[in-house]
């Protein structure tokens, strides 16, 4: 009779468990919030609602214009890591964002990343141009007025973490967090003074988020243990939050200028 019972219990366990992972899988494929979209747009859509200006500033942004300065690693617990806690190109954000704001129609951006690739061809252009007695000349390329520059200046793990967790006659769950923060400055310089123009700085929090549910069971006279695990982590995307800090920025970056009249919106 005890073994019928234990096997009906132990049964009735594994069934128990499988039906919580279906649920759970199933949870996760209807979830609405995508930590990572395949299509990244804009975070803040006030960036997108903005007024044209009267007159395009045009900006210059080198790889070495905004970069991470942390030197902070992916942190792990178990063992040593070289990957970087954040992206090695967030100048790649920072034009994105640029180019969204007043759908495009805001800055005017100009190609410093790909400079060295950009003046081969047209070399290039020249030199075949001139091989077919071409006189058409070449247009210059655009100079900027401005400059963006700037750093990720911290990334600080682990500034607020806790946890909440009951048990009861072996059944138990728990819940756990970590919050992570980082920083960005982001000024802006003219080209003909040298002048910083603008300067600010932002900071945004990375929330990480894990759960676990267990139970156990003494049987057979108190002699075998049966246990039951589960549990998930979600973990708030890095590079997403990183965006929205970048966002906040040219946002400040522009109320700032409208304030000290570097340029003025259309009415």
């Amino acid at each position: 009779m005890k073994l019928i019972n234990k096997q009906l219990l132990l049964f009735l366990l594994i069934v128990l468990l499988s039906s919580c992972t279906v649920f759970y899988d199933q949870a996760l494929q209807n979830q609405e919030i995508s930590k990572f979209p395949e299509r990244i747009g804009l975070i803040n859509k006030e960036l997108a609602e903005y007024k044209q200006p009267v007159k395009k500033p045009i900006i210059a942004i080198y790889p070495t214009s905004f970069t991470d300065q942390t030197g902070q690693r992916r942190s792990n617990s178990t063992f040593a890591t070289f990957s970087t806690a954040v992206t090695q190109a967030p100048y790649v954000l920072l034009i994105k964002t640029l180019k969204s704001v007043a759908d495009g129609e805001f800055f005017e951006v100009v190609e410093r990343i790909g400079l060295d690739n950009l003046t081969k061809e047209r070399q290039l252009i020249r030199n075949t141009r001139e091989t077919f007695d071409d006189p058409q000349k070449l247009k210059p390329l655009m100079f900027a007025g401005l400059i963006m520059e700037g750093a990720i200046i911290g990334y600080e793990t682990n500034t607020r973490s806790g946890g909440r967790g009951a048990r009861l006659l072996g059944i138990g769950a728990s819940k756990q967090y970590r919050q992570d923060t980082v920083s960005l400055s982001l000024r802006t310089v003219s080209v003909l003074t040298g002048r910083v123009l603008i300067e600010v700085t932002i900071s945004k929090t990375i929330l990480s988020v894990g759960t676990n549910q267990d139970a156990f069971r003494f049987i057979s006279d108190s002699t075998e243990l049966i246990e039951i695990e589960n549990g998930d982590v979600e973990n708030e995307s890095v590079t997403i939050a990183l965006q929205s800090a970048i966002e906040e920025a040219v946002l400040a970056t522009i109320e700032k200028g409208i304030q000290k009249e570097y340029w003025s919106l259309n009415e």
